[in-house]
């Protein structure tokens, strides 16, 4: 079984992460999707996919403080690490914490994909910040872009079945 943890604040990365689950068992792999705050224990999956919005260049809060109470877990297991955050052309830039999270989990991969911005969703605060930046609103995800990816992550989970490895 692969978790799936994600850390979302309006609801883009929720519906990121709960699509690679879903593509996962599309592709004959069991797999759950929690929000990163709902996950109590590692141990019983098999491998982790994490992931996280990102805003300001990084993480949330609750996304490295979910590896950080699970590193010793996370350490024996196959992990792919997301960040959900470029609008329309916006520089695709690792968020500040993923090389050195990736580095430390001996992450198999990490992926950055395009978000979703709904000026509906947003506190009066966040809609000022974003028309002062001037970020593009809609939805810029890439859903066969992610759904590839968690079918690679299939493969890679069935192989490993196969070679004994997990």
């Amino acid at each position: 079984m692969v978790l799936v943890a994600y850390a979302s604040k309006h609801g883009s990365t929720t519906e990121v992460g709960r699509r690679i689950a879903a593509a996962l068992i599309e592709n004959g792999v069991d797999a759950k999707a929690l929000p990163v705050n709902d996950v109590v224990d590692i141990a019983s999956y098999d491998a982790v996919v994490i992931g996280s919005s990102v805003y300001f260049g990084r993480w949330m809060r609750e996304a490295v403080a979910l590896v950080e109470r699970n590193r010793a877990q996370l350490a024996c297991r196959p992990i792919w690490l997301f960040s959900v955050g470029p609008l329309g052309d916006q520089a695709r830039a690792e968020p500040a914490e993923v090389e050195s999270l990736a580095t430390s989990l001996d992450a198999i991969e990490h992926r950055l994909l395009a978000g979703a911005l709904d000026l509906h969703k947003l506190s009066f605060p966040e809609r000022v910040i974003v028309k002062g930046v001037k970020a593009p609103t809609g939805d810029f995800r890439d859903w066969k872009e992610i759904d590839s990816w968690a079918a690679t992550i299939a493969h890679h989970m069935k192989e490993s079945t196969v070679r004994g490895a997990i």
